[in-house]
């Protein structure tokens, strides 16, 4: 007698648990940024990509030589996790201009991302509350969320976050600190003018609520002027965390940045990046000092800023006409970003991938909110591409729009 032939178990593949905090985090907004980015059959609004065309290559190249040739052993060993002293003095200096800063203040980190990484370790628990702009950068929530925090997001107008607005949130969440991007902000591109700066401090001041600077993109001004941070008003030093990047000034790719910092919270700090990633790197440390001291930055910078002018331009010049009556968009002094809210009946979401499928992406807005999203938004970068590819694109996302418009049967 023959024994039945059974069919053999396959054993399940093995799963990592993973944390609850990254539960339903397979992908992320800024993951598929860039991988939209990559695709060579769309043109991609969706991040903030510099054109490497304006990289200031020949002077970085040389400041790298520079560094390797002469500090070359320094620059390949360890660092420590305050930052290099070059390069903190440098930070120091420039901060200066605005908020007198000594070295002793600054924390170096890689990249402003990083920043906001390590002051969610420093100063967050699971439940504390913060308040953020609405709309306000996506990453931060993440950072911020990924460490427990509940975000509630605060009425913004054209000038950024409202006082009263603030205040009230304030009152009602008591919140462990507050986030905002003052200039050239990430996703609309808004910037608070002085006399808002102003009411903001006030209200934080009689609160007695810490605050959280993000400023990567403020020297990236068309008008030429300069925006003092918050931090520079009477009072506001000492309570607020001031985060710079090299990022979009010198280059993505060398990822430096740093905070400004008063009091024991920088040793906090320290100690928080150490646990992160130890140090950031020496020789792009060194190479960024020495860029910082040799270079004309902002002549630089003012180069760069006059050719995304000229794309901003182009962007609100085609995207105006073929967008919805009663639809809004942001017209940015300075920055990478505009943003675009279509209005009652569009979700931005949904026409994505019509959009792509015509040969263009955006960023949806709604990833943008901490809550209540708004799901018309879109936000679109108008750094990367030529003003001829801007308005050929314009056009195309002109005809989903329209299409989005129409009743579907």
């Amino acid at each position: 007698m023959t024994t039945p032939a059974t069919t053999p178990q396959v054993p399940e593949p093995f799963t990592f648990p993973v944390a609850a905090r990254y539960a339903g985090m397979a992908t992320s907004p800024l993951k598929d940024i860039f991988t939209l980015a990559a695709r060579p059959d769309v043109v991609s609004f969706a991040g903030g990509i510099p054109d490497p065309e304006l990289f200031d290559l020949e002077q970085v190249t040389a400041c790298y030589d520079r560094v390797l040739t002469h500090q070359g052993r320094r620059a390949l060993q360890y660092g420590v996790s305050e930052g290099e002293l070059e390069l903190r003095e440098q930070a120091a200096r420039r901060l200066s201009r605005d908020l007198p800063t000594d070295a002793g203040q600054i924390r170096v980190t890689s990249g402003s991302q990083e920043g906001l990484f390590v002051v969610a370790q420093a100063l967050l628990e699971s439940g504390d509350v913060v308040l953020v702009e609405s709309p306000t950068y996506l990453a931060a929530v993440q950072a911020f969320s990924v460490h427990g925090a509940h975000m509630v997001g605060v009425d913004t107008d054209d000038d950024g976050v409202i006082p009263e607005a603030l205040a009230a949130a304030i009152r009602e969440h008591r919140p462990k600190m507050v986030y905002l991007i003052p200039t050239f902000q990430n996703p609309t591109g808004r910037t608070m003018p002085p006399t808002r700066r102003e009411a903001v401090a006030e209200v934080l001041l009689a609160a007695d609520v810490p605050l959280i600077e993000d400023d990567p993109y403020g020297a990236l001004s068309f008008t030429g002027d300069r925006w003092a941070p918050i931090a520079s008003l009477p009072g506001m030093g000492e309570r607020t965390i001031l985060l710079n990047s090299m990022s979009k000034l010198m280059s993505p790719g060398v990822r430096i940045g740093w905070m400004r910092a008063e009091g024991p919270i920088r040793d906090t700090l320290a100690v928080a990046k150490a646990a992160i990633s130890m140090q950031s790197s020496v020789v792009d440390q060194l190479t960024v000092a020495r860029y910082l001291e040799t270079a004309d930055l902002d002549a630089h910078v003012a180069r760069v800023a006059a050719v995304y002018r000229e794309r901003r331009d182009a962007m609100v010049a085609a995207l105006e006409p073929v967008l919805p009556a009663g639809a809004h968009l942001t017209r940015p002094e300075g920055g990478m970003f505009l943003w675009a809210a279509l209005g009652e009946g569009y979700d931005a979401q949904e026409m994505l991938a019509d959009a792509v499928d015509a040969g263009v992406a955006y960023l949806p807005g709604w990833s943008f909110f901490a809550d209540h999203p708004d799901r018309s938004t879109m936000r679109l970068s108008f750094v990367t591409h030529s003003p001829a590819v801007i308005a050929d694109a314009m056009g195309r996302l002109g005809e989903v729009i329209a299409g989005a418009r129409a009743p579907r049967g």
